[in-house]
């Protein structure tokens, strides 16, 4: 389980989150929403230490890591899927996952465990990733990640410029994670996805959440959704 307490981070003199405080359960997928600018991806860089706290503490299974160098807090479980995938361009799929397994050293059993939740990316191999579909370089993002074989995945927009197939795949993968014990935090504005594979829905606000609702106290015409996401 990742727990935050009290966080507060920012840019310089700017301050983006205000004392958020909120908990993702393992076998769980928490969806974090909200309007452009209310901090869900500044959220997402302060899990990883990629923007530094200011107060407040994460703590992963009770050992926190808001001090942690950002480049070991992988090496604790947490992975990290920035918006817009950051893959390695000029390498192939099978050197994109090489990379990701030498984190934690893990080897094929975890190799075979991403090919297999993605068979595309088996047929790719050899294919240059700056090469593949939207869809495909999102897979290839998720499962470079998987690699770590983390405790907690952290997903920034996974769903944003694909088409329905690869929305309802990257869905499918979310729920199989769920399925085998992993949390996931995901940030996403598509009120049917988020609806479809969350467990519980934390809406952000001015660097706050505001909100913590059980998916299951949720439908698409939710007073929630026009008032923390503006749809």
């Amino acid at each position: 389980m990742l727990r935050v307490e009290g966080l507060s981070a920012g840019y310089g003199d700017i301050t983006i989150l205000r004392d958020l405080s909120f908990q993702a359960a393992s076998g769980q997928v928490t969806c974090i929403m909200g309007r452009n600018g209310a901090g869900k991806s500044t959220l997402m860089k302060a899990l990883m230490c990629l923007v530094p706290a200011s107060t407040g503490t994460i703590a992963l299974n009770w050992q926190t890591v808001q001090n942690l160098p950002a480049h070991q807090v992988p090496l604790s479980g947490i992975a990290y899927v920035p918006q817009g995938r950051r893959l390695f361009g000029p390498m192939t799929v099978a050197e994109n996952i090489e990379v990701g397994l030498l984190a934690r050293k893990k080897g094929p059993k975890t190799r075979d465990f991403v090919l297999d939740l993605f068979p595309r990316l088996r047929e790719r191999l050899d294919q240059v990733s700056s090469t593949l579909s939207g869809g495909e370089q999102q897979m290839l993002a998720i499962a470079r990640a998987l690699c770590l074989e983390p405790e907690v995945l952290l997903l920034d927009e996974p769903t944003e410029g694909l088409q329905p197939s690869m929305i309802k795949l990257i869905r499918d993968t979310v729920l199989t994670l769920r399925d085998n014990g992993m949390a996931t935090i995901i940030v996403e504005q598509r009120v049917d996805a988020v609806l479809r594979m969350s467990d519980r829905v934390c809406f952000i606000a001015h660097g706050r959440i505001e909100a913590d609702v059980a998916t299951a106290e949720l439908g698409p015409d939710s007073s929630l959704f026009r008032q923390f996401v503006g749809v």
